[in-house]
């Protein structure tokens, strides 16, 4: 017998989540652009609706029923089959808590986000992974690796940190390929700044099959991370089956006001998207004129890929950028140890990064 407690099988296998660095010493002005965050921030209709909230004596509503319904309202879904949770990090815990018990396995891509991992391994699970083909979760290489133990697939469309995403077809592909016990997560916390024809969050599939599960956050595009606020779409059985480990007021009172009011701000998501278009295309094209690989992207930041050489690795750039105030992502966690991750800023840090990185390469001044 132990002289103390012991964490069960899998806890300690767990490597916690280290979110990226938001500070720099000894430097003026800071530009965070390490953690996917809007440089517009929130719909001011949003923080008015938190600068307005009263009754803290309360408990907010269990159900998150006002948000649910706004939620339902913007995509035409029936709110009974949506669950708003503190992030989608959490939802996408619960789903796994839900259906994946020890030994069962979780199965989710190479680079996919670290949470995937952690929640299959927190719930007794098996880690399963999936090599990509160019950085992009491939259909043929996930399937291969479905076993009768298979619970749960988690696909993030479009991935972080890569940017790359699957075609809807794909998706479908992925889908009918799947038993019909095995749940598939789409998880879309890019998807408001997706621009192609070929791409769907999966909201079809959702209403279609009774083994998809969509997720989504309000971190991203409509600026409220610090509130943690997600939400996910399910067929009613996995809703009635989630709602029974969810915690009953696991989203607070005025981070229900705020994402309410900010999911009605057509106007700030559209100048958010806006933004995104121009400095997306703009810093790809100016990094790669520095000689960068840059992985094409579809969300709100660039995977940018450094030489393996002594003086200019990602690790040599990510000191140099921090010394100048500008923080990106360290991605050896995702397999990526020569690569950082970098967020579409405002137009400062957009310009600053580039100007910052050509000096770091000695390409001298831009003509």
């Amino acid at each position: 017998m132990s002289a103390r407690p012991e964490p069960r099988p899998g806890v300690l296998k767990i490597d916690a989540y280290v979110p990226g660095k938001s500070k720099a010493a000894g430097v003026a002005k800071i530009h965070k652009l390490s953690s996917n965050e809007t440089p517009l921030g929130p719909s001011p209709k949003a923080i008015e609706a938190l600068r307005t909230f009263d009754h803290l004596e309360h408990y907010p509503d269990g159900t998150a029923t006002q948000l649910r319904e706004a939620i339902a309202a913007k995509y035409g879904l029936d709110p009974h089959r949506i669950i708003c949770g503190s992030g989608s990090d959490e939802l996408l815990s619960l789903i796994t808590s839900t259906y994946v018990g020890p030994g069962d396995e979780g199965l989710f891509t190479e680079h996919g986000f670290l949470v995937y991992r952690i929640a299959v391994l927190a719930a007794g699970g098996v880690p399963v992974v999936a090599e990509e083909k160019n950085y992009r979760a491939d259909v043929d290489a996930i399937l291969a690796k479905v076993t009768p133990r298979t619970k749960i697939v988690f696909l993030a469309n479009p991935n972080n940190p890569t940017g790359t995403y699957l075609p809807f077809d794909e998706v479908k592909r992925l889908h009918a390929g799947l038993p019909s016990h095995v749940v598939l997560v789409l998880d879309a916390a890019y998807a408001e700044y997706v621009r192609r024809n070929d791409y769907e969050a999966g909201l079809e599939l959702v209403a279609t099959a009774e083994n998809v599960v969509m997720t989504r956050t309000f971190s991203k595009i409509y600026g409220l991370a610090n509130l943690r606020i997600g939400w996910m779409v399910a067929p009613a059985h996995i809703i009635d089956a989630v709602n029974r480990i969810r915690g009953p007021f696991n989203v607070n009172g005025p981070a229900i006001a705020a994402g309410v009011a900010a999911i009605q701000d057509e106007a700030h998501i559209a100048k958010a998207i806006e933004h995104n278009e121009t400095w997306l295309a703009w810093l790809t094209r100016e990094l790669e004129a520095l000689g960068l690989k840059v992985t094409p992207s579809v969300g709100n930041f660039l995977l940018i890929h450094f030489p393996q050489e002594e003086g200019r690795t990602a690790k040599d750039a990510d000191a140099f950028l921090t010394s100048r105030g500008l923080i990106l992502r360290r991605i050896e966690a995702y397999g990526l140890p020569h690569a950082l991750r970098l967020t579409i800023g405002d137009e400062e840090a957009n310009r600053l990064v580039v100007s910052t990185l050509r000096e770091f390469l000695g390409k001298g001044d831009h003509a």
